[in-house]
């Protein structure tokens, strides 16, 4: 699904989904660049601007989070956090990560998943300077992104063709189901149509007289 989704809109789809997963929403952030990586593979993306999109739009989404962070503060997160699966664990642990390490916990959250997109609005409610945040996140970001995008382009080199042999297969499954689900439908749709054609059979009437001595 990922696959065709960015072989339509290209970097665009990088950007959107990259930007929306580390502002917090549940997008498939991880896979969207693996996938990336083994489009690069394939020809279909070209690295440098794949890695350049990669790399501004994770740290624009986590910019973006601290932000918030800094202006909302930690009130409105426990309070609306939950919307984008931020539980009041999950932040509290965040916190005490970020507060204990400083800019080197926003370095660090980016490999963490389940830490990666409270780190920033973390860093704005601890008020972490906006220098240090920026620093830490685009270096994070700057490491994090090739390391995913390189790992979809090691999966091309090892088992592209069976991969693409497998698609391939699946697609040709898929047609073979939905023949069979259409031609079963259409056959009990004749068959219905036949049963009320049929004229339905007229029970003989009983006479007055016969019912009368019974």
């Amino acid at each position: 699904m990922l696959g065709p989704f960015v072989e339509h809109w290209g970097y665009a789809a990088i950007v959107a989904v990259v930007v929306l997963g580390n502002v917090g929403l549940p997008v498939p952030e991880e896979a969207i660049l693996t996938l990336s990586g083994y489009l690069v593979w394939r020809g279909d993306v070209r690295l440098w601007p794949v890695l350049i999109v990669g790399i501004v739009s994770a740290s624009a989404g986590d910019n973006l989070g601290y932000w918030l962070g800094r202006s909302l503060g930690g009130a409105a997160l426990r309070r609306y956090g939950r919307r984008v699966w931020l539980t009041p664990a999950k932040l509290d642990a965040a916190q005490h990560f970020v507060q204990k390490h400083g800019a080197l916990a926003v370095f660090g959250a980016r490999f963490l998943p389940g830490l990666r997109f409270a780190a920033g609005p973390v860093a704005g409610i601890t008020g972490m300077p906006p220098r240090a945040f920026i620093l830490a996140n685009t270096l994070g970001a700057s490491l994090y992104v090739p390391v995913i995008v390189g790992i979809g382009y090691a999966v091309g080199q090892r088992a592209g063709s069976r991969l693409e042999q497998a698609g391939r297969t699946v697609i040709g499954v898929e047609y073979v189901v939905l023949a069979a689900v259409v031609l079963l439908t259409v056959v009990a749709l004749l068959l219905r149509a036949r049963r009320q054609r049929r004229p339905r059979s007229i029970p003989p009437r009983t006479s007055t007289r016969n019912a009368a001595q019974r």
